[in-house]
């Protein structure tokens, strides 16, 4: 691999991550110059993962170069009513093909998400996707890992997570454990069901969310 190529790697996974959390609202601009500057690289490996992440959907052509794409609350509403249905597919699956190692990751993860005292919105966002992608993995199916990591990437434009609405975040982890246990004992039935309620509270909490910003 040339370097030019691992560059472009390198920017591409940090602004995906930097997008996923939260770091630059809907509408924000990323201009390659002040990029390339930022990642001491050339313009050429910022092009090619600014490139990656318009096909990704989460960036759009604007005025004044590529900006983090804005979605609509119809959309969001949509989203989230797939991500019902193979978040709890996931689940199921992760039951049945999971290994040692994929408990291991998921109760770690879980671990380290309660002893966070009182996290922002931005990392209880990514805290929250890994732990989901912990659980995607679980599943050993390449095909279903791609569908929900290109979903999933579609929801970081709404605004505030639904993890910060009162408290929900110490009930979603409670509910992470529920998944664990069903997942651990393969109880497949209990583990989409689990997965299906906590995408459905969440998914609640967003239109709740959708109607307030409306309102304003």
């Amino acid at each position: 691999m040339t370097t030019s190529r691992t560059d472009a790697e390198a920017v591409y996974h940090d602004l995906r991550a930097e997008i996923l959390s939260g770091g630059f609202a809907p509408g924000s601009p990323l201009r390659e110059t002040a990029l390339a500057t930022r990642f001491g690289v050339s313009r050429t490996p910022v092009r090619e993962a600014l490139r990656r992440l318009a096909q990704d959907r989460l960036l759009v052509p604007g005025t004044r170069g590529m900006e983090v794409r804005t979605i609509d609350a119809e959309e969001v509403v949509q989203i989230y009513d797939m991500r019902v249905l193979l978040e709890a597919e996931a689940a199921g699956q992760a039951a049945q093909a999971r290994g040692t190692t994929d408990l291991l990751r998921l109760e770690g993860l879980l671990d380290r998400d309660r002893k966070v005292p009182d996290p922002d919105d931005a990392t209880r966002i990514r805290t929250n996707l890994e732990f989901h992608a912990a659980v995607w993995r679980a599943t050993h199916n390449p095909v279903l890992i791609d569908l929900l990591e290109r979903l999933t990437g579609h929801l970081v434009h709404a605004p505030q997570s639904t993890l910060s609405v009162g408290d929900r975040w110490r009930e979603a982890l409670d509910e992470h454990e529920n998944l664990i246990n069903a997942i651990r004992d393969r109880d497949e039935q209990a583990a989409r069901a689990i997965a299906a309620d906590h995408m459905n509270t969440a998914r609640k909490i967003r239109l709740h969310l959708l109607r307030e910003a409306a309102a304003r």
